[in-house]
């Protein structure tokens, strides 16, 4: 059985999936593409058992087949051919795969597609659509803040609140949170699930970032996302994510508002100084000055800036931890942004000074413990 297709065309529907599969699978066929061609359409698929992705493509084929190939020597082809016609010959009774190209040609072994993993259905489940940007800004800026701690399983994912009227996207680590809610996105339905990191970065990476629709379907088990050519099947975390709400502070008299380029550039440069384990910084705000500071005192470094601010409050002074503070900052877009907090053994919150459209952004930042110097 023969196909052709495009090189450079495969290879970009193939990195869409690539990173499905894993270095060492519970099963050895998962280290490898299903290619299955049904009436001229080409449906390529990868899993891990917890999450499935698949793409497909048209191509020159006068027969159906389904075979598994290996994943990482097709992308090493792929990655290492200029763009030009590739013939595929499928041999299902011998087990191989031949890849003809203008210069040369690749056998590889190859698996019958039945032995391959079939994707989960999806039954009594609940729809909804999102653009593709606003989808893709929800993940981005706030997976980040999720957790690594496979030992709390429920906060190693982002939090989705379906509404009748908004979605809510939360991602926390217990010393950061971050929340972000979209009013001019109507779910339609009241529900809400826990999306593991995987399945979220695999979707940064293949989302569209324009108004592109993505239709969500999902159950208690799992979410499906289809866009395009593309889709995704991930199992949701089965856990009961915490109550974030109680840990936000509502109560924060003292607000400094900074330009927020200006706040980070100064906080990446004196961060360099900090202890490398507890990567703190000090914040002193009296007046309309914010001075920070980091020190180290086990190789006798240390660095200060003043900065110019508004600032409405009590003169307070508070630690944070630097890595966390900039990947919040980095992950805004505001030209201003402004620093609530109460007392300094109290969480900050951080929220752009000028929310966008349709969107509310709030981070939290828990405090560390300063020593006097």
């Amino acid at each position: 059985m023969k196909f052709i297709v495009n090189s450079s065309v495969l290879l970009r529907h193939l990195s869409y999936i690539d990173g499905v599969v894993v270095a060492k699978p519970i099963i050895p066929i998962l280290n490898n593409f299903l290619f299955d061609i049904k009436d001229g359409v080409l449906h390529i698929s990868s899993t891990d058992l917890e999450t499935t992705m698949s793409t497909s493509i048209k191509v020159d084929s006068k027969e159906d087949v389904s075979i598994a190939i290996p994943s990482k020597t097709t992308m090493e082809l792929l990655k290492s051919l200029p763009d030009q016609p590739l013939a595929f010959s499928i041999n299902i009774e011998k087990g191989f795969v031949e890849i003809k190209y203008e210069s040369g040609r690749f056998k590889l072994t190859a698996q019958k597609g039945e032995e391959f993993p079939k994707s989960p259905e999806l039954e009594e489940v609940n729809t909804f659509k999102i653009p593709g940007k606003v989808l893709h800004k929800g993940i981005v800026k706030s997976v980040f803040a999720s957790s690594n701690d496979e030992l709390r399983l429920n906060l190693t994912g982002v939090y989705v609140q379906l509404f009748a009227n908004s979605i809510t996207f939360v991602a926390t680590d217990a010393n950061r949170l971050v929340r972000i809610s979209r009013s001019d996105i109507k779910p339609g339905v009241e529900d809400s699930f826990i999306i593991p990191k995987k399945a979220l970065s695999l979707l940064k990476s293949a989302l569209p970032t324009d108004d592109t629709e993505v239709n969500i379907s999902f159950n208690r088990s799992n979410a499906f996302f289809q866009f395009g050519e593309v889709s995704l099947i991930c199992r949701l975390i089965d856990e009961k994510y915490p109550d974030y709400k109680a840990v936000i502070p509502t109560e924060n008299p003292n607000k400094l508002t900074i330009d927020r380029a200006e706040l980070l550039m100064s906080v990446k440069r004196v961060s360099i100084t900090s202890n490398k384990t507890t990567h703190q910084i000090r914040m002193k705000i009296a007046g309309s000055d914010l001075t920070i500071s980091a020190e180290d005192i086990d190789f006798e470094n240390e660095a200060q800036e003043k900065l110019t601010c508004a600032y409405e409050g009590e003169d307070m002074e508070i630690g944070f931890n630097s890595k966390y503070f900039l990947e919040m900052l980095n992950s805004m877009d505001a030209m201003q942004v402004t620093l609530e907090m109460s007392q300094p053994n109290r969480a900050g919150v951080i929220v752009p000074s000028v929310q966008e459209p349709g969107e509310e952004m709030l981070m939290l930042i828990m405090p560390m413990m300063l020593n006097n110097y």
